[in-house]
């Protein structure tokens, strides 16, 4: 995945696209980081991580920038946005996970907050990094929604 990002910064300064060349070199700043840390080569998983931090910066920083009326600065976070979650993979859509997760306690005849972690394990017996990102978030909805329906 290294490959890539660093063939498309070539790509894109020999095209002469500053925001794109510009949010490249800081993920690959961010890897090598990252390597250093680690004391060896990242794996895919690894570059996933960092790649999914660099993504939660921008949806942040979109939001306060949104909140102090700096629309200017959230397009532009926008727009790495955009270019960062290029090399994510695909996950479901929330309206697929979300059938998932309905049909699996239906069939498991879960209670909501007992039998969530059950539910959740039957859905995604191997989660990859991307599921279990989507299943944390969801888990959290459910249960604010349990303890909302229980109040």
């Amino acid at each position: 995945m290294r490959a890539r990002i660093e063939s498309d910064l070539k790509s894109a300064l020999k095209a002469g696209e500053k925001r794109r060349v510009g949010t490249l070199r800081l993920l690959l700043s961010s890897l090598q980081n990252e390597r250093i840390g680690a004391g060896r080569e990242l794996t895919d998983g690894e570059i996933e991580a960092v790649i999914r931090r660099a993504v939660k910066q921008r949806r942040e920083s979109i939001d306060q920038y949104t909140k102090g009326g700096r629309e200017d600065l959230a397009r532009a976070e926008a727009e790495e946005l955009a270019l960062l979650e290029a090399y994510l993979p695909a996950g479901l859509s929330d309206s697929e996970v979300e059938a998932e997760i309905r049909s699996a306690v239906e069939r498991a005849e879960a209670r909501m907050q007992a039998n969530l972690v059950d539910v959740f394990d039957h859905v995604y017996a191997e989660p990859t990094e991307t599921l279990r990102a989507q299943r944390a978030e969801l888990e959290r909805e459910l249960q604010a929604g349990a303890e909302t329906a229980r109040g």
